[in-house]
């Protein structure tokens, strides 16, 4: 590759790397990193529990927002001096590992770039996600299980925490649903372009004549409640049912009434967590969906609000989102950003980054063309 190629490359991401810095403010991540971690350093801070979580918190986000960036200019620096000192001493080696290392940085800063366009009241959040079988029968069923595989495998691929609430197992094969956390900084507005139905197509593996069956699945998500979070929760507005779990477990999960079904009666929402062994352990768990779920309906609500009063709008851009075809052909494709692969054992791998970063744009773009 010619020199000026290079050049070219490393100006556009450096002409990247500035936006980003505007848009980040890191001289204002810098000055909040110091006030957190002054009050990290007083002595009382743990006698107020919530309160050091959530500046605790805080600051690993902020300095793991800052360290991504510096890390990644440092490395856009070294290249491009690497790629200079190459090219005046012709060679060819140094700069073929210098032109795989400049498509690394590509890729990370495309990925940062996508980052600060997750700017929501609830996009640095973690992400609680319920996934729940539809028509289809067992096939829909053993779509459910795959998706939630999809999901925990691109989690391991990131060394993101993922916290199993709750699995019901269909008759056959597969989940009827499925409620589980991604433990990680931003996980909400990443995975929210994921909320919506999922469509599978493919030869059925549960039918003798080898027909093709069309399955499919639905994917909430919502975002993980914080202490400071005002949800009115009134405990005559909870009705609490106890159970004994089922499916794969320990001794205790499986022989003592340790599940338990929280309904809020006024909305009718209903949660439950059976993968712990005490009932005390799955109550606080179960309350802690519970909450994300009317903090979501909540947020629904007020922009159904605003969108009434703002007019015509388009309709929910998470409904029949993306198809998962393996048969007569091999295709995933999401119906809102025409993103597409050829690929989708990789994509029930969890190699579903391309997906999300499509969908975080779309969805950007999708919300000025709303206001506009």
């Amino acid at each position: 590759m010619a020199g000026p190629d290079y050049d070219t490359r490393i100006k556009q991401l450096q002409a990247t790397m500035h936006t980003i810095e505007q848009v980040l403010d890191l001289d204002r991540i810098r000055g909040e990193i110091a006030e957190l971690g002054e009050q990290v350093a007083a002595p009382d801070l743990w006698n107020d529990q919530a309160n050091a979580q959530r500046v605790t918190g805080r600051l690993s986000v902020l300095q793991g927002d800052l360290d991504r960036f510096t890390s990644l200019q440092t490395r856009l620096d070294d290249v491009a001096m690497l790629i200079e000192m190459a090219q005046e001493e012709s060679d060819d080696e140094s700069l073929a590992d210098s032109d795989k290392e400049l498509a690394r940085i590509s890729k990370a800063v495309e990925a940062l770039e996508v980052r600060t366009l997750l700017s929501g009241e609830y996009d640095a959040r973690e992400a609680l996600i319920t996934i729940r079988s539809g028509a289809g029968g067992v096939d829909a069923a053993d779509f459910a299980e795959m998706l939630m595989r999809m999901y925990t495998r691109w989690a391991e691929r990131h060394k993101y925490p993922v916290e199993v609430f709750d699995t019901s197992y269909a008759e056959e094969a597969g989940l009827k649903s499925a409620t589980f956390a991604v433990h990680a900084p931003y996980a909400f507005g990443t995975l929210s372009v994921e909320a919506g139905t999922h469509r599978l197509v493919r030869i059925s593996p549960f039918d003798n004549q080898g027909r093709r069956q069309t399955s499919f699945a639905a994917v909430e998500v919502v975002p993980v409640i914080e202490q400071t979070d005002e949800i009115d929760l009134p405990e005559e507005d909870v009705r609490v049912d106890v159970y004994r779990s089922s499916g794969p477990g320990g001794q205790s999960v499986n022989t003592t009434d340790s599940a338990v079904r929280l309904t809020h009666v006024p909305t009718g929402i209903v949660v439950s967590c059976q993968n712990e062994k005490s009932q005390l352990q799955n109550k606080a768990s179960a309350m802690v969906i519970l909450k994300a779920k009317l903090l979501a309906k909540k947020r629904e609500e007020e922009k159904a609000h605003l969108d009434s009063l703002r007019g015509d709008v388009q309709g929910s851009w998470g409904d029949q989102m993306r198809s998962y075809v393996l048969h007569p052909y091999q295709m995933v494709k999401d119906l809102r950003t025409e993103y597409e692969t050829g690929n989708p054992p990789a994509v029930f791998d969890g190699d579903i980054d391309g997906f999300l970063e499509a969908g975080i744009r779309w969805r950007r773009g999708a919300e000025k063309a709303a206001l506009n």
